[in-house]
């Protein structure tokens, strides 16, 4: 029996800087195992996401699973430009960690409420690769608040931030500064993506850069720890 999973999240999950974590897994199953559909959008904050439920309730799906929150732990560092990111995504005000859980809390109950589906949420991927960084302290302050939010509303919490940060740590990859990333580097990505043919992996490399090619979007060894925690998850549902 094939299994219906619906993925939810922002850019890592729409899969257009990042390489595809939804074909990774996929690769994980025998033909017909899993059916997997993406709800994304570039940019989105936990807001957002409850904006677009509409989709998913539809049509209800086996298994959920939702991995948001990198943009929210985004706006909490110091030089996000955060007013251009809600007139952009048009947010109704602006982005801190109270709101954060609050949204996310509304999304799972949503989803519990209109379907019989599976919930996993996962924590968020590592931001940058210096583990006593800002950036990385930040993601890993809202993986707490959603492993709490997993906690309140009965949802299974899928641990990859503890995963990404696990491998970091044996890696000891090099001390590359965090840097926010602009609209203009993430042009600057696709370019070289699509228009110069170098893979997502490439441009890591060149960059020093273990899990991901610009300190948010994944690599190819960043989005398959998202398809094996995510895996691991499916595993233990249907066992």
């Amino acid at each position: 029996m094939t299994t219906r999973v619906a993925c939810l999240g922002d850019s890592l999950t729409r899969a257009q800087l990042s390489v595809d974590y939804l074909g990774l897994l996929e690769q994980r199953h025998p033909p017909g195992d899993v059916r997997l559909t993406r709800f994304s959008g570039n940019g989105d904050f936990v807001h957002n996401l409850s904006q677009r439920l509409d989709a998913v309730v539809a049509d209800p799906p086996d298994v959920i699973t939702v991995l948001i929150g990198t943009n929210d732990a985004r706006a909490s560092l110091a030089g996000y430009p955060v007013e251009r990111a809600m007139k952009r995504r048009q947010l109704p005000r602006r982005p801190s960690a109270g709101w954060f859980q609050q949204c996310l809390g509304a999304v799972v109950e949503r989803l519990r409420a209109e379907t019989d589906a599976t919930i996993g949420l996962l924590s968020l991927p590592v931001l940058g690769q210096q583990l006593d960084g800002a950036a990385a302290q930040a993601s890993q302050a809202y993986s707490r608040m959603i492993a709490e939010v997993a906690a309140t509303h009965s949802a299974a919490y899928l641990p990859l931030h503890e995963r990404q940060t696990e491998v970091l740590s044996r890696a000891d990859p090099p001390p590359v500064p965090y840097r926010e990333l602009t609209p203009a580097a993430g042009v600057g990505v696709l370019v070289q993506h699509a228009v110069l043919r170098r893979s997502l992996d490439s441009i890591s490399r060149r960059r020093g850069l273990l899990l991901t090619t610009d300190h948010i979007h994944q690599n190819s060894r960043g989005a398959a720890l998202v398809a094996e925690v995510i895996d691991t998850f499916l595993q233990t549902r249907s066992g």
